[in-house]
């Protein structure tokens, strides 16, 4: 009997960590792929990137709308209810026997109380870690609570979710799923970047990605435009900046990042999303990444790129070497960038190790998920906790 596996997929950044998932659940005879697809893919303030998922040959099964055009946290807020509205509907039409939802996001919890409801069984991926600076380190030990299977990105992650209660025989490492790419995509060349972005890219140039701060005491704007004063110091270095998420403050930063790119249309590109390949061809030949994005922990120091981390938002998460953090002032930045292309912080030429996995993680949710037994009753773990 065909296994039917929902997922889910809210934003361009989660989508591409669940590319290889996606493709290998499509590939497999025992499974059927369900695809719910909300958020920022549907809005065309952040680039209408469902396309793209249709361009990479995968259909959509339900798309459902939730963003409401608001920049604050009760705009957040109602957007959640929105999504348990919608998502209600498409996975009670869905029928699937299984949903997997990666990560933190608000529209990820909004799906998944959703079917811990209708007693769905929900996949959980990436959980277990810390990003103090963001509500999203809540949501995440949410979404860990509602979901009944667990596949972290490193053991220390699968002990916390173990000792948030979930039973060990549940909860497997199965390392970071965006370093997959590394192992099965294909990248750019420098050129074919430049002409797939109609922009004339040479080195040395940084990719910059800046999120809001929800939790932690770091204003979006006046956080961001320290980032583009630091930048500022550095005229002979071209800058690729993406555009932030959905949390509230994020639209603030949009008019600042444009303004910034059509000053210097030589020297700075602005755009809402690189798409996946783009975006590892991008950071695979740039001279640093900077700003406050997950990727720059996670998946950048497997490229022997170096990250500058600004501020609190990522704070907490395990890093390699090559992460180096900064304060979100622009002197604290421009600092900390020196370091990063100057590549001082290395010891040797040998590549950076990274804590995350040697990409090979979707092989291995596959198997938890063909393996999948669902008992919607279930006991809390409790830790022994030795004298």
């Amino acid at each position: 009997m065909t296994k039917k596996i929902a997922v889910f997929t809210g934003t361009r950044a989660e989508y591409g960590l669940l590319y290889w998932l996606l493709k290998d659940i499509q590939s497999e005879e025992e499974l059927s792929l369900q695809l719910l697809v909300s958020g920022m893919h549907l809005s065309p303030e952040f680039g209408e990137t469902y396309r793209q998922i249709e361009k990479d040959g995968f259909k959509i099964d339900e798309k459902i709308e939730i963003l409401l055009s608001s920049d604050s946290a009760v705009g957040t807020a109602k957007s959640m209810g929105l999504g348990v509205l919608g998502f209600a509907d498409a996975l009670s039409r869905l029928s699937p026997d299984v949903l997997v939802i990666l990560g933190d996001r608000f529209e990820a919890l909004a799906a998944a109380q959703t079917a811990m409801i209708l007693r769905i069984p929900v996949v959980h991926l990436h959980g277990g870690e810390i990003t103090e600076g963001a509500y999203d380190d809540a949501i995440r030990h949410a979404i860990t609570k509602l979901s009944y299977l667990h596949a972290t990105s490193t053991e220390e992650y699968r002990q916390r979710v173990i000792q948030l209660g979930e039973a060990p025989e549940r909860v497997f490492n199965v390392g970071a799923i965006g370093l997959d790419h590394l192992k099965r995509g294909t990248f750019m060349s420098v050129e074919e970047l430049a002409t797939s972005l109609n922009f004339p890219l040479h080195k040395p140039y940084v990719v910059a990605t800046y999120h809001p701060v929800t939790l932690a005491d770091e204003e979006p704007t006046a956080s961001f435009t320290a980032l583009l004063e630091a930048m500022d110091q550095y005229p002979d270095i071209q800058v690729i900046l993406t555009y932030p998420n959905a949390d509230d403050g994020g639209r603030r930063i949009i008019p600042l990042l444009e303004a910034y790119a059509a000053k210097q249309p030589l020297r700075v590109l602005a755009i809402p999303s690189l798409g996946q390949v783009r975006y590892l061809s991008a950071i695979k030949h740039a001279a640093a990444v900077v700003g406050n994005s997950s990727s720059g922990i996670i998946e950048v120091p497997s490229l022997d790129v170096p990250s500058v981390n600004i501020g609190m938002r990522q704070k907490g998460r395990l890093a390699a070497s090559s992460v180096l953090h900064c304060g979100a002032t622009a002197s604290d930045i421009q600092a900390t960038l020196e370091i990063a292309l100057s590549r001082s912080y290395k010891e040797t030429d040998e590549q950076v190790y990274n804590p995350y996995g040697q990409g090979n993680a979707s092989r291995k949710v596959i198997s938890i998920l063909k393996n999948l037994k669902f008992n919607s009753v279930k006991s809390f773990y409790d830790v022994k906790v030795s004298d």
